[in-house]
């Protein structure tokens, strides 16, 4: 037995929990947040659960506005809704809307709840043995000239000359999902370079465990192509947020997000080394983590799929010395940090050019930028982390964390709410 939450009340969710256990001692419960999270993307069907268990209300919402979008996705879990009392108006309203049942949760009946879940489980098992053995199923579970079982593909969402990325639905997970699959066949007896590309990046992001990484569910080969399966962001990156203004307070906050996530990866002796707008998601509940560790150095695996000396990672945000194909240390990162910093605050890149070349040539001789008046007092942090030298920056993500707070703290706050 698998269910989903939607409940904002900590202890009814153990509660339930316990009425749970009584009959499946190895149930799962996932709890979701309606407060925290806002409701579920429209082409999520919670396939992986058994049943969802929905919430008559919470503070700023109500369990009948979302029923209604729920039960009308075709194959969507059965919902057991959880109304304010049995059989009150809500209730009956819930089942006249097509919720699988209607609990009272002033006073859980427990036979009545367990006895909606059995029958939950029995609907939904046959509506998966249904599903699986359909024309739909096939060709749903195609990702490319890749069949993956597992995960019913939403939709392409983006394509580049080493893979292509979609948008699916995990069982396994219980979520959407962004499956990275390869557009290259593995060689016979051979690990390709896309595979060795998604292998290191698995690896590393599977010894991390920090909230600010993204997180990974799943590795292997189809039909020879090679996938990566990840997490799902439907606010997408931090480059998209960038297109509507930004106050002087977010940035900084964001600022120090990232750089708390350095923290993370650094300590396990990783650099990320392609830091940059396009690679800072954004999550539902407001946190935000890093992607994309295929360029990634990892101390540790000592697996590095780019030759020594080549200039890799995007110009714009690399440091002189990464520019230049010199030696690079956690400063590098803090180099590309700061940049993203002043793009924040000022909607601009520090340094532009025609061409590649120049950009990199400026990062290295040009003087670092000034911000704007009125963000004067920022002027110290940005040399901090701008520095040419790495010897002249701050050494480390949390000094950088450090240094944040402080020029934050000597803003005015008329400053922090432009």
């Amino acid at each position: 037995m698998r269910l989903l939450m939607f409940e904002d009340d900590a202890r009814y969710c153990a509660l339930i929990r316990h009425h749970l256990t009584c009959r499946w001692p190895d149930a799962e419960l996932v709890v979701a947040s309606p407060v925290v999270q806002r409701k579920p993307a429209p082409e999520y069907l919670a396939q992986g659960f058994d049943a969802v268990l929905l919430s008559h209300e919470w503070p700023g919402g109500r369990g009948l506005d979302w029923l209604r979008d729920l039960v009308a996705r075709p194959r969507f879990a059965p919902v057991i809704f959880l109304s304010g009392a049995t059989d009150d108006q809500d209730a009956r309203e819930a089942l006249k809307l097509g919720a699988h049942a209607a609990i009272g949760r002033a006073k859980i009946e427990h036979g009545k709840l367990l006895d909606a879940l059995a029958s939950a489980l029995n609907k939904q098992v046959q509506a998966r043995a249904e599903w699986r053995t359909s024309v739909e199923a096939q060709e749903a579970q195609k990702f490319g000239e890749a069949f993956i079982r597992g995960y019913r593909r939403v939709r392409r969402l983006a394509a580049g000359p080493v893979s292509e990325l979609y948008l699916a639905e995990s069982e396994q997970a219980g979520a959407l999902v962004v499956l990275k699959v390869a557009r290259d066949q593995q060689t016979d007896n051979e690990l390709d370079q896309s595979f060795r590309r998604f292998l290191q990046e698995y690896e590393i992001v599977q010894r991390i465990h920090h909230p600010g990484v993204v997180r990974l569910y799943d590795l292997g080969v189809s039909d020879q192509h090679a996938y990566l399966v990840m997490e799902y962001f439907r606010l997408g990156d931090l480059r998209r947020r960038m297109r509507s203004p930004l106050s002087v307070r977010e940035a900084l906050k964001i600022a120090a997000a990232i750089a708390r996530a350095l923290d993370g990866i650094h300590n396990a002796g990783v650099l990320h080394r392609d830091l940059k707008p396009g690679n800072v998601m954004l999550r539902d509940d407001g946190t935000l983590a890093l992607i994309d560790f295929g360029l990634a150095k990892d101390a540790a695996l000592a697996m590095q799929v780019t030759d020594h000396g080549q200039i890799f990672g995007t110009p714009h945000y690399m440091s002189p010395e990464q520019g230049h194909g010199e030696a690079i240390d956690v400063r590098s990162d803090l180099y590309s940090l700061g940049v993203m910093l002043f793009e924040m605050l000022t909607r601009q890149k520090p340094y532009a050019a025609e061409n590649p070349m120049a950009i990199i040539y400026k990062h290295k001789n040009e003087a670092i930028p000034t911000l704007p008046e009125g963000l004067s007092a920022l002027q110290p942090l940005i040399e901090k982390l701008l520095a040419k030298k790495p010897a002249d920056r701050v050494q480390t993500a949390l000094a950088a964390v450090d240094a944040i707070r402080e020029a934050a703290r000597a803003l005015k706050p008329t400053d922090l709410a432009a």
